[in-house]
This record gives C-alpha cells, sequence and structure tokens, in this order.
C-alpha cells in the first residue's frame, strides 16, 4: 500500500534513489567477497594471492608439524610438535615428558623475524615443514664435522709434534746399534749370559740380578719355562760360588710366587732338594735368606710340594735351622712359614664344607699332608714356645700366631710347660701398659692392643 497523502509525482524520484542505494550496497559487498572485482592495484593484488596460494598449500601438506609457543613458565611438549630457536628444553624426570620455556622474549623474537627469511617459519600459519627441519640438521650436521676435523687436524698435528713414528724411531736406534727387545729376548739373552762359561763372575751376578725383574710377571715366569732357562736356573743353585747360589734362589723365590705351573716344573726340575742342601750345609747369612724366601714361595699353596717337603726331613732342616746361633732373622720367617702352611691347610677344609665339596682334588691333597703330627713329632711345640723371648715385636707376633694355631696339637705341651707361662704372663703386664698409652693417645685398636689380646686369649685356653 502507498502511504497516504503523498503525491505520486514525488515518489518516482524516491524510488530511483533507493534503487540506486541497493545497487551500491551490492556492489561493494560482491567486490569483497571476489577479489577479482575489487578496486585494487592489480600487482598487489597478485602479490597477496600468490602468498595466500603458498599458505593454502602449507596448510594442506600433511608433514607440516605444529611450532609449539613457549612462554616464561615450564609447558609440556606433546609429541610432533615443533620447538622455535631460542627455547629452553628440559626432560622432567619426574613424568618422563619434555618441557619448554623461553630463555629471552627479545631474543625470542629477533629469531623467529630472523628465521621467517627464506620461508623456514610462517607465523601466520603456525607451523615448521619437515624440510625445513631437514635443511637444519643437515647444515648443523655440516658444521659440526667441520669442526670436528679441525680439532682432530690440531690434535694430530699435536702428536706429531710431540712423538716420532715408531718407523723413526727404530731406524734411529739401528744407526745407533740399538736394538728395541722384548721381555723374552731379554731374558734368552740374560740366560745365555749366565750359562756362558766366558762370563765372570760379576756378569753372571748382574745377569741374575736382572732376570729377577722381569720374572716377577706370571707370563714372564712361565716363558722363562717354556725355552728351559728355569731349569738353568735351578742348576745354578749347585755351583760352589755363595753368590751364584743365593741370586739363583732370589730368581727362583721370584717365578715360583702364586705360579703352579713354574711350582710343577720346579718341582720336577729338583729345585726342593737343592734348596733343602743349601739350608743343611753351611752357608752365609744372605744365601739362606734367599734360599729360604725360594723355599717359601715354592710351599705355599702347594700341597704336593709339602708332601714331599715332609718327606725329604724338610722339617728337620728347618729345625736345626732356627737352633743354630744367629739365625733369629731366619727362625722368625720359618715360623712365619709354619704358621701359614698350617692355616692355609685349615681354609681349605673350612672353604669345602662351605661348598659342599667332599672330594676336590686340592683338598685331597692338602688331608694327605700330615703337617701337625709332623710338627708335634719334631718338637716344634718346644722350639715355638722358647721363641717368645725374642724381643722384638713383630718375632713375638709371629710367634703368638703360630702357638695359636699349633694349639690344638700341642695344648698337652703348652700346659706342662711352666716356663711358658710365665713368659705369658710377663708379656701380658708388658703389653697392658703399651696399650694404656696408646688408648690415652687416641687409639683405639692399636698394634700393641691386638698383641695385648693375643696373649689374653692364648693364657684363657691354657687355664
Amino acid at each position: 500500500m502507498l502511504p497516504k497523502g503523498l503525491p505520486i509525482c514525488r515518489m518516482a524520484p524516491l524510488g530511483m534513489l533507493l534503487g540506486l542505494l541497493i545497487a551500491s550496497c551490492f556492489t561493494f559487498c560482491f567486490s569483497h567477497q571476489n577479489t577479482e572485482f575489487a578496486l585494487t592495484n592489480p600487482d598487489k593484488s597478485t602479490t597477496k594471492e600468490t602468498e595466500r596460494m603458498e599458505t593454502t598449500e602449507e596448510e594442506l601438506d600433511p608433514e607440516i608439524l605444529e611450532v609449539f609457543h613457549p612462554s616464561h613458565e615450564w609447558q609440556a611438549l606433546r609429541p610432533g610438535q615443533a620447538v622455535p630457536a631460542g627455547s629452553h628444553v628440559r626432560l622432567n624426570l619426574q613424568t618422563g615428558a619434555r618441557e619448554v620455556k623461553l630463555t629471552d622474549e627479545d631474543n625470542f623474537r629477533n629469531t623467529l623475524k630472523g628465521s621467517k627469511k627464506g620461508k623456514r617459519l610462517d607465523i601466520n600459519t603456525n607451523a615448521y615443514t619437515s624440510q625445513d627441519l631437514k635443511n637444519a640438521l643437515a647444515k648443523f650436521k655440516e658444521g659440526a664435522e667441520m669442526e670436528s676435523s679441525k680439532e682432530d687436524k690440531a690434535r694430530q698435528a699435536e702428536v706429531k709434534r710431540l712423538f716420532r713414528p715408531i718407523e723413526k724411531l727404530k731406524k734411529e736406534f739401528e744407526e745407533l746399534n740399538v736394538v728395541i727387545e722384548t721381555d723374552m729376548q731379554i731374558m734368552v739373552r740374560l740366560i745365555n749370559k749366565f750359562n756362558s762359561s766366558s762370563s765372570s763372575l760379576e756378569e753372571k751376578i748382574a745377569a741374575l740380578f736382572d732376570l729377577e725383574y722381569y720374572v716377577h710377571q706370571m707370563d714372564n715366569a712361565q716363558d722363562l719355562l717354556s725355552f728351559g732357562g728355569l731349569q738353568v736356573v735351578i742348576n745354578g743353585l749347585n755351583s760352589t760360588e755363595p753368590l751364584v747360589k743365593e741370586y739363583a734362589a732370589f730368581v727362583l723365590g721370584a717365578a715360583f710366587s702364586s705360579n703352579p705351573k713354574v711350582q710343577v716344573e720346579a718341582i720336577e726340575g729338583g729345585a726342593l732338594q737343592k734348596l733343602l742342601v743349601i739350608l743343611a750345609t753351611e752357608q752365609p747369612l744372605t744365601a739362606k735368606k734367599k734360599v729360604l724366601f725360594a723355599l717359601c714361595s715354592l710351599l705355599r699353596h702347594f700341597p704336593y710340594a709339602q708332601q714331599q717337603f715332609l718327606k725329604l726331613g724338610g722339617l728337620q732342616v728347618l729345625r736345626s735351622l732356627v737352633q743354630e746361633k744367629g739365625t733369629e732373622v731366619l727362625a722368625v720367617r720359618v715360623v712365619t712359614l709354619l704358621y701359614d702352611l698350617v692355616t692355609e691347610k685349615m681354609f681349605a677344609e673350612e672353604e669345602a664344607e662351605l661348598t659342599r665339596e667332599t672330594s676336590p682334588e686340592k683338598l685331597q691333597q692338602y688331608r694327605q699332608v700330615q703337617l701337625l703330627p709332623s710338627l708335634r713329632e719334631q718338637g716344634w711345640c718346644e722350639i715355638t714356645a722358647h721363641l717368645l723371648a725374642l724381643p722384638e715385636h713383630d718375632a713375638r707376633e709371629k710367634v703368638l700366631q703360630t702357638l695359636g694355631a699349633l694349639l690344638v696339637t700341642c695344648r698337652d705341651y703348652y700346659h706342662q710347660d711352666p716356663e711358658l707361662s710365665r713368659r705369658l704372663v710377663s708379656l701380658q703386664a708388658e703389653y697392658q701398659v703399651l696399650a694404656a698409652q696408646e688408648l690415652r693417645e687416641g687409639e683405639d685398636e692399636g698394634y700393641f692392643r691386638e698383641l695385648l689380646g693375643s696373649i689374653d686369649s692364648l693364657l684363657m685356653e691354657l687355664r
């Protein structure tokens, strides 16, 4: 319906104005919806369209990774999220999740702006592409390899500056008539020098002295055996020169020590008989020290050698040695050897009980060694008790240990020996004073207190 009171002649211009207004609105809206009809700069329009098409392609790329925007607080990082450069990443040991935060906001923004160049990071799309990450990693590896290569070259140059190659050293040694020898070659040369009839006594002693240094090593001692050098040294015990006997025994003691293979060959080579002969005959004290050292190395942890030692009258030889005047040093070493042999057999039997092995070969060998009955028969209960008169604390300690080890066999004798009881009481009083002095000096577990404990235990057993 037309409004009342409005003349028809004025309605025509108003309708035309309304139509123009509707057409303008329609044109404006359509131009914003479709840029092809908008009144814009064609160059700018083309650039914006290109950027929008690239963004659209990246959004459709299935390999695009989501960029995580960290803050100044630690936030959990989900799998598949990319972390912008400049972020601080850590592994939470309690939750097992990776966490990330900003280190510095301004530096982070500058990093983002710098990384935008070359389409590495698109802030508008909030994404890294997988290719961007691969390129960055490749450049990182190239840089690390270059840096590592530089460090290696510098290190190699420093090594070359400090050290000369082995070929150059050998050449220089050849020019100086110096030959680089292995331990085996050195031992062969020393044995040949010792065994040569043209070598002087001093040269033979020097060869044995140098050889002792090498045979301390187990492999070298077995190498000495492999080329026959061990038997040459054993034969040296027959020399008429006391110094040759002394240093030959010195070499053998070092070679026997904790080396079962060499010990077996020494027994078969007659070393035990030769050592006992030297101890039973008149020889310098220094020679007997070295020979006793070799005997101890041969007998320890070798039950078969201990059996042969008893069969050959070894205890009688040692008893005569201890009873000689001026051989107190040897007496302490002999007592120590007897203590070691007694406790060694006890430990072997205890170990067999713990492991419940009733017939291991080594235990059977130890059971065939009748050491304690032989010690009682040969009078070692009395000999050991008299050695308490030695003035040195170390000697007394060894004697007290041996008395305790022989207590099972010698208990009856100890009860009937009043001199032993008086000696123990006297030593008890002496070491009570020394232990009290140690206690005042702040040593709760001192040396003299241990000796006092050994004396107290013996006195309690003998009451």
